[in-house]
């Protein structure tokens, strides 16, 4: 129950921002940004978030110290090669049309939903003891 409640903060910015991005579109068109971009990279990038959080909360049930090191340097290498690949990827097929504004954004989006993950991850150990 404590690991689903630690999850919520990411569902609500994820839909919160969707909400925002399909709000604001024309305005965020105007200042050059790519609002498709930004709606798949959310997606992606929460996607991403839950995956590696439920790593995370599986590493803290873990019996030694290598089993949670594993989980959270597996989680952060997972998070970070497949953006990176996510990231070249659409920079290969969208060459002339790359949109920097939206990259850039999403870059900030996945400093902000680690830092949530992190948050979460941190209330939890505080309520099991042995974590």
């Amino acid at each position: 129950m404590a690991a689903r409640k630690s999850l919520s903060p990411l569902i609500i910015l994820f839909v919160l921002l969707n909400m925002l991005f399909i709000v604001f579109r024309s305005f965020l068109e105007k200042k050059g940004f790519n609002v498709d971009v930004l709606l798949i990279g959310n997606l992606v990038l929460w996607l991403i978030t839950l995956f590696s959080a439920v790593m995370l909360q599986k590493g803290l049930r873990a019996t030694s110290t290598a089993g949670f090191l594993r989980s959270v340097y597996g989680s952060f290498m997972i998070k970070l090669f497949l953006v990176a690949a996510l990231v070249f990827g659409y920079l290969m097929l969208n060459k002339e049309n790359f949109n920097k504004p939206a990259i850039f954004s999403c870059m900030f989006l996945y400093l902000v939903y680690t830092f949530i993950e992190i948050r979460g991850l941190l209330k939890l150990s505080k309520q099991n003891p042995d974590a």
